[in-house]
């Protein structure tokens, strides 16, 4: 009986608080926005991107409808994971798109972590080879994991910490980079790569991957205070607050930095953008705000994803495996979750890790609409049209992406393509396997009402 009360997951109901919860979301979005896809995105749609940022913000706003109905009725840990659970039932829709938000997630951590490497060593006057930019991100992750072992008050003291210190700076230099450039004027005649509709929508994909943090709110669930009305307040502020800020600090480096600028120094655009406007002073002072970003948002994902695998892993959803460590699932999945985001960061370039991240989200964010539209939109009270949209509009951007990459970067796109067929076999395979029927006949299976 100990050793079951042992393996068991634990959740701390009321032990985030609004603020605290914000913080875990925004630390996502602005450590993956700000910071490494400004210049994937002026690479894509030229001196456009500030606008594919505001496009973005468009979708997202739709997007967030869905999450905000399904999270105001049924707030769980679980977060997506529960929630594709509410609509279709133990099948294979639910583990597919769970496992590919999971996916998804962790690029997210390899993204922040490599993000936070490229600008650390730009106090060292770059890396080239890319091998330090590696282990800083590898040693994040790391440090980030034994955060996330001391347990929710740490995650959430050190989350508000970095939080405060890293918008305040942020806001800074948006201002000052405004206030001293030459010119606001943005040349957005410019164009990326060949100046088509379908880029400006890749570059949109792109910055729908900046605001995608909202969702590991979700993930926080049941121990947020009040969580029928906090979760949803809390993805709203995280809207709100980073369309304002990625709007102005994409304007401050639109206007300190050419174009060619801009795309030469993609993996670090804030901290060159700086220099100009304020010297070496300004890189530092924007290196530093970059480590805290990222460092937040290292810890916010780590946080959420795990918990979300832990569901899953007790919905009987995915295979689990002890692996010989002792306590409790959700420490188990905390492991897995730091040791696939430690390979990705040793092994992909950012841009790379971005494109997968994107396809993964997308696809599963449809899935999300979709559920609510076809099953859920009585039982959470939605209005359908909201989710229509939301779903014509991902449509419309993944295109645009799939586009972009297929004659720029088709390699990445087979990955993509050839990995969810893998977690789709793989699934189905365990969905029909002896190991799963015997593990429900042990337990009491959760109940659905749309299977």
């Amino acid at each position: 009986m100990s050793k079951e009360q042992d393996r068991a997951t634990r959740y701390q109901e009321g032990s985030l608080t609004l603020v605290g919860t914000v913080m875990l979301g925004t630390g996502v979005m602005i450590g993956a926005g700000i910071f490494a896809l400004t210049g994937q995105m002026a690479q894509m749609v030229g001196a456009l991107f500030p606008l594919a940022f505001l496009a973005a913000a468009i979708v997202v706003s739709f997007s967030s409808y869905s999450y905000i109905k399904i999270s105001n009725a049924y707030p769980s840990a679980g977060g997506i994971g529960m929630y594709l659970h509410k609509a279709y039932g133990d099948r294979l829709a639910t583990g597919f798109n769970a496992l590919l938000m999971y996916f998804s997630m962790v690029i997210a951590q390899s993204f922040l972590a490599r993000t936070f490497g490229s600008y650390a060593m730009q106090l060292f006057g770059g890396d080239e080879g890319g091998r330090m930019v590696s282990v800083l991100g590898v040693a994040l992750i790391l440090v980030a994991f034994l955060i996330n072992l001391l347990g929710n008050r740490w995650i959430q003291g050190v989350s508000w910490f970095i939080g405060v210190l890293k918008i305040s700076g942020i806001l800074v230099f948006g201002l000052v980079g405004v206030w001293l450039a030459d010119s606001l004027a943005v040349d957005f005649s410019s164009s990326g790569e060949t100046g088509i509709i379908g880029n400006f929508l890749g570059a949109t994909a792109l910055g729908i991957l900046a605001f995608k943090g909202f969702t590991t709110i979700t993930n926080s669930g049941s121990e947020v205070k009040d969580p029928h009305r906090n979760i949803s307040r809390a993805i709203v502020i995280s809207i709100a607050a980073y369309v304002v800020i990625y709007t102005l600090v994409g304007f401050a480096v639109a206007s300190n930095l050419s174009l060619a600028e801009i795309i030469e120094t993609q993996d670090y655009s804030l901290a060159a953008a700086a220099r100009p406007a304020l010297g070496d002073y300004g890189l530092w002072f924007t290196v530093a705000i970059a480590m805290m970003a990222t460092t937040g948002g290292i810890l916010a994902s780590i946080f959420a994803v795990s918990r979300m695998l832990a569901m899953l892993t007790e919905m009987k959803l995915v295979p689990h495996s002890h692996f010989g460590m002792p306590g409790s699932i959700q420490k188990h999945t905390l492991v897995y979750t730091v040791v696939l985001g430690l390979i990705l960061t040793a092994f992909f370039d950012l841009s790379r890790i971005a494109a997968l991240g994107i396809v993964f989200y997308l696809i599963m964010d449809i899935a999300i609409h979709w559920g609510v539209l076809r099953y859920l939109h009585q039982d959470v009270k939605a209005t359908r049209w909201v989710p229509a949209v939301a779903i014509v509009l991902d449509l419309l951007v993944l295109g645009g992406f799939f586009w972009v990459k297929l004659n720029s970067d088709p390699f990445v796109i087979g990955v993509a393509v050839v990995t969810m067929i893998v977690i789709a076999v793989a699934e189905q395979m365990f969905l029909t396997s002896s190991v799963r029927r015997k593990a429900l006949e042990s337990k009491k299976p959760h109940t659905h009402d749309h299977s």
